[in-house]
């Protein structure tokens, strides 16, 4: 019976793609790999646990050398899987050839995008720097896009295959004080409810996880440890987070709201108006030193 209702639903998901004989079989030969970017701590590493755990092998991408080793090595002792890793800066204009040239090294396709890698940035934006919304816009926007755009194409092509976006809770409603951060996180819930309609029943999962505060060092580095909505609302742990985050992801859910208390916010947050809502968020995300 399970068996049976495993090719019921993979038919199910296949229901518009090329008939087998008509697909490209640019994967052939090649082995499947899951590409994690932001990946060497937080929410990125605890997803790397959940694939690493299910047997995928692995590409994971950030900045931090050491830390990527660290996180290939522990991967690869916990679950006996490969964990490749690429340093690279993903607002640099070479991050599409680094992930690309690995992957053709290693004779691996890509299976599974992780779209995990962002920063923000907190304060009046007025008086943030230029040069960083700039790079927030590039890597929380422009990267996620242009990556997913370089690999969705043939996960279509083998009817197979996913694309899991990293957005926040609050990418549905406007962020006064981390205004440019809530905007790039609200663009990629839009890009992906999008194009997760434009691909139904080509064998693709896409989606995309709004979690709400996580307890990891991004409010830190965004210099907002001090905003009243982490008194507010309890972080969730990184890897309770990534649980339910991957839960989704195969359940194939198109948004993924982590823990009760989000999904209420995010529920409210949908049918409350801006002209109530925006001021009350203000106040909770303004910085109190």
């Amino acid at each position: 019976m399970t068996e049976w209702l495993r090719r019921l639903e993979t038919a199910w998901m296949r229901r518009n793609a090329p008939r087998p004989a008509m697909r490209v079989t640019n994967g052939e030969g090649l082995k499947p790999v899951c590409v994690i970017t932001g990946a060497s701590e937080g929410i990125g590493r605890e997803l790397a646990n959940e694939f690493a755990a299910r047997g995928h092998c692995l590409l994971l991408v950030a900045r931090n050398e050491a830390a990527l080793d660290t996180a290939a090595n522990e991967l690869a002792r916990d679950h006996h899987v490969t964990a490749h890793v690429l340093a690279a800066d993903l607002t640099e204009p070479d991050y599409l050839e680094k992930i690309q040239g690995v992957v053709n090294r290693e004779g691996l396709y890509v299976d599974i995008l992780v779209n995990n890698a962002a920063f923000g940035l907190g304060g009046p934006f007025t008086e943030q720097e230029p040069k960083r919304i700039e790079d927030l816009c590039r890597l929380n926007v422009e990267t996620l896009t242009m990556l997913t755009r370089r690999f969705l194409p043939e996960m279509v092509e083998r009817a197979r295959g996913g694309v899991l976006n990293v957005a926040s809770l609050g990418g549905i409603l406007p962020g006064p004080y981390q205004a440019a951060y809530y905007a790039s996180k609200a663009y990629v819930i839009s890009l992906t409810e999008a194009l997760a309609h434009e691909n139904a029943g080509r064998g693709v999962r896409i989606c995309a996880a709004a979690p709400g505060p996580v307890g990891t060092r991004f409010h830190e580095k965004m210099g907002v440890a001090g905003a009243f909505y982490l008194k507010l609302l309890l972080p969730m742990s990184p890897a309770r987070a990534a649980r339910i985050i991957h839960s989704g992801f195969a359940g194939r859910r198109t948004i993924i709201v982590p823990g009760l208390l989000a999904s209420l916010n995010a529920f409210w947050a949908r049918i409350v108006p801006h002209a109530v809502l925006t001021p009350l968020i203000g106040w909770i995300l303004k910085q109190r030193y």
